[in-house]
């Protein structure tokens, strides 16, 4: 159970390929399995063991994060010439729609089958700060094949009222199992990325990639220039900003791709979003995970879009639909009959979780 009361349930999916489970707290996807070249299945996303992890450990762990994924500054936006103030959640920002956002809430199952679960949630009009009800829904669902394999996550919302939304998967990546991701080969289809200031906000400058720490747009390891002296990456230690993508948003297409080193797993990010927030897992500390445990591509709108007309919008109004698609997909050898078993195995469970 949640901190409410509220019973928390965990839901088994698997494809050919591909096994995953997700808690109803949060829209948690808690763990993502894929195999090795060898055919070895082993959980690439850090997920946590109980409620009680969840409720005073995590760190996002694969949570669906919103009203509006990513800062907020000074807490408040103007919308329609009103003022809106959010709780101060991350210094004198609002992170991640606030402490009582999306990610702390028990959210529905609409429907549910062997390879795919879809969650919803109502959320009120002031609920955290933010204007109009809004009704939100969240599907995953498994694929895999002779090709590879794939979770697919469709986000989904309308509401009563205008009001920002900006909902993203905050999974930690770590493709090898490893103690970090610094050798994991990371490429990302980004010439510029968004400088912050020192509250982690946009200053409002699109700047480029090419010659900084920054440029991933060909093949480099996570960790290659993660201490260098450049101003950006040693005031956050390490990666904690948006990359925007070359592409244009809308369309889902092909952004990045994650090579675990030693598994041979690799991970290709696909989403219709302008951005992705990479985060290189700089303030993971517990006695289980460090510093760069596991990283985070989190595809989205801009950091505090609310408050910068610049940026791609992110206002939803009545009769409009939010509609994001994000597919990460995996390639591996795996051998046919492991991965039928595995199918077998974990298909249509559904059990309260806690």
């Amino acid at each position: 159970m949640d901190s409410g009361g509220n019973a928390v349930h965990c839901h088994t999916l698997a494809a050919p390929g591909v096994r995953a489970r997700v808690l109803t707290y949060g829209c948690v996807l808690q763990s993502l399995e894929v195999p090795d070249l060898g055919g070895t299945f082993g959980n690439v996303v850090i997920g946590l063991d109980t409620m009680e992890d969840y409720l005073t450990r995590s760190r996002y762990f694969g949570a669906v994060v919103g009203r509006y994924g990513n800062r907020i500054a000074g807490g408040s936006f103007t919308l329609d010439g009103r003022e809106h103030h959010l709780p101060r959640n991350n210094g004198d920002a609002s992170l991640h729609g606030g402490p009582g956002g999306f990610s702390n809430r028990v959210w529905t199952v609409e429907s549910a089958g062997p390879a795919a679960l879809t969650l919803t949630r109502v959320s009120e009009d002031g609920e955290e700060g933010y204007p109009g009800r809004l009704t939100a829904r969240v599907t995953y669902t498994l694929s895999g094949g002779p090709e590879g394999s794939e979770v697919r996550i469709d986000y989904h919302a309308v509401t009563e009222a205008p009001t920002h939304v900006n909902l993203t998967n905050h999974s930690y990546f770590n493709l090898d199992g490893g103690p970090d991701v610094l050798d994991h080969e990371l490429t990302l289809d980004a010439a510029h990325f968004l400088p912050v200031d020192e509250g982690q906000i946009p200053t409002g400058e699109l700047a480029p990639t090419a010659g900084t720490p920054f440029d991933f747009t060909t093949p480099r390891a996570v960790g290659a220039r993660i201490r260098d002296d450049h101003p950006q990456v040693a005031s956050a230690g390490g990666y904690d900003h948006c990359m925007v993508f070359s592409s244009p948003a809308g369309e889902l297409r092909p952004v990045g791709r994650l090579r675990g080193p030693r598994s041979g797993r690799v991970m290709e990010v696909l989403t219709t979003e302008p951005g992705v927030q990479f985060y290189s897992g700089n303030k993971l500390a517990d006695h289980v995970w460090g510093p760069g445990s596991g990283l985070c591509l989190e595809t989205q709108h801009f950091p505090d879009s609310p408050n910068r007309p610049e940026f791609p919008p992110t206002v939803l109004r009545p009769g409009q639909e939010y509609r994001s698609t994000t597919v990460y997909r995996f390639t591996a050898q795996a051998p046919a009959d492991e991965r039928a078993e595995g199918v077998r195995q974990a298909q249509g469970e559904d059990t309260e979780w806690r």
